[in-house]
Order: C-alpha cells, then structure tokens, then sequence
C-alpha cells in the first residue's frame, strides 16, 4: 500500500489538468510507503504528447537534497492524457526493477504501481493500493 494524502493526488491532477496534450511528469518524495511530497519536472522527452522523461537536473537535485537529510526519491508520477492509468510497455522498458513506486494518472483515474523483477504488468509492474495516511489502519 502506498500512502498519499488527498492533498497531494489533488495537486496531481490539477498537473495533469493543466497540460493534457503532454504526459507531465515528476518525482514522489518521501519514505518507505509514504508519499509526503511531490517535485514537478519539465518532461524533456523528444516526444512529451507520448512519452516522458524527468528532466535530469530535477532528479540530481532531488538526491542532493536527500542525501543532505531531506526527502527520499521513492518513485515518480507522470500522465497518459487520453490513455490508461497502468504503465504502457515504453515505461516497462525503461523501469529498472529497484522497487519505486509509479503513480500514473489516466482518463480512467489514478493507480499507483511498483517496479519490480518479474511483474504482473509487462514483466515489470505490480499494481499498488493508494490510500490516505489518515486512513491506515481505519475501518
């Protein structure tokens, strides 16, 4: 289960709202199973309506500021305007299997992934449970 406020997958969608012919893109900040922040990129890829990539100076920031005892990288998020929220075959191409988590954000709605060896999705993805951290261990 990955953890992440209303708050926060509101501020996604508003992302996603704002620029529906390009996936946007960015990184989750956290720990664990904890989503505590995001961090919007500039997608940089040659063809952002299709594909995404995070603009690298983001991500080296990102690591910066964790190793100087912020925030961990503990995944990314990015949208398929139009499409599915499941990741396509591209993105289990590109995904190392280092456990992070994957938020996508479709017309269908929001879903989170993991990657990993061996995964129920294109070989590389299991699904995830989204839930607030208010919710964790209500009824």
């Amino acid at each position: 289960m990955l953890r992440i406020s209303s708050e926060l997958l509101s501020r996604l969608q508003v992302l996603a709202d704002e620029d529906r012919g390009r996936e946007v893109c960015g990184l989750l900040l956290g720990a664990g199973t904890v989503v505590a922040d995001i961090r919007p990129a500039a997608n940089v890829a040659a063809r952002p309506e299709t594909r995404f990539e995070i603009d690298p100076a983001v991500l080296i920031a990102a690591h910066r500021d964790a190793r100087a005892g912020g925030l961990q990288v503990i995944g990314c998020y990015h949208s398929h305007p139009g499409g599915r929220a499941q990741p396509s075959a591209e993105d289990a191409r590109l995904a190392a299997p280092d456990g992070q988590y994957w938020i996508i954000l479709g017309a269908d709605g929001v879903m989170a992934w993991q990657a990993v060896a061996q995964g129920d999705v294109h070989d590389r993805f299991i699904p995830v449970a989204l839930a607030s951290p208010d919710s964790v261990g209500q009824r």
